[in-house]
């Protein structure tokens, strides 16, 4: 039962991990985390009786998706939020179009960022292989 649970964690699973435990298994600092939580209303730690941040599973692996995309992806804080927001409402945002009379322009808005970014992407991968040629001669 350990080895199937454990997949994506280096130790076993539990309910709930502490703030040191996330820092620890994030390789981010605990006022890093802390800070991404001002930042992403997605990432919400309940605090226990004695008012320590108690992580559940879901919310350690938001913190490892939220790394991805600003240290990986290089997207900026509000990059990321707005794309976590996008990627966790994604078919309802579409269908609804009750609300206002801006969904056209702000999918085509979101079509230009996602464009944008992939362009951003393939010429980082392009440099980093430029890069590499020039550092082996």
């Amino acid at each position: 039962m350990a080895n199937t649970a454990t997949a994506t964690q280096p130790t076993t699973k539990k309910d709930f991990y502490r703030i040191g435990e996330v820092s620890r298994l994030t390789a981010l600092k605990p006022f890093v985390l802390r800070y991404w939580e001002t930042e992403f209303p997605m990432l919400e730690p309940v605090k226990s009786p004695s008012g320590h941040r108690l992580y559940r599973q879901e919310d350690v692996e938001m913190v490892l998706r939220i790394k991805r995309l600003l240290y990986d992806e290089g997207f900026t804080i509000a990059g990321a939020r707005r794309h976590l927001r996008e990627q966790n409402g994604e078919g309802e945002g579409l269908s609804t179009t009750g609300s206002g009379g801006g969904s056209t322009s702000g999918a085509a808005e979101g079509a230009a960022q996602l464009l944008s970014r992939k362009m951003l992407l393939d010429l980082r991968d392009t440099l980093r292989a430029f890069l590499t040629l020039l550092e082996r001669k």
